[in-house]
């Protein structure tokens, strides 16, 4: 059961520490590895496997179980920075694009992008 760890962590220090894994393992033995082994299949197999989890992500939150929305959240969210590793991308271009979104209402940040 997930619990809340009494010491704070920094949000920006946790992605930091993980994209810092994630790059290493790139060239990690794909055997000894999970990280490795999906690098190794590809990104259409690393996508997929960020679909997967968005929908268990998805089914967690309506079952309403807080402990299994935090552990699937956690697998969705691990999956997605191997994908930006793979596009060599880092949370820092993710949250540097949520930042400039910032203030804007999500209606007229959806009709910016799609005038592009």
């Amino acid at each position: 059961m997930a619990t809340a760890d009494p010491t704070p962590v920094s949000s920006a220090e946790v992605l930091d520490r993980l994209a810092t894994l994630l790059e290493a393992r790139k060239g990690a033995d794909a055997d000894n590895s999970y990280v490795a082994s999906l690098y190794k299949k590809g990104r259409a197999k690393i996508a997929q496997k960020v679909g997967e989890e968005g929908v268990e992500v998805a089914l967690a939150a309506v079952g309403d179980d807080r402990d299994e929305l935090i552990n699937e959240m956690a697998d969705l969210w691990f999956h997605s920075l191997v994908l930006l590793a793979d596009a060599n991308l880092t949370p820092a271009d993710v949250l540097a694009e949520l930042d400039r979104r910032f203030g804007l209402s999500g209606l007229e940040e959806k009709a910016r992008r799609t005038q592009d």
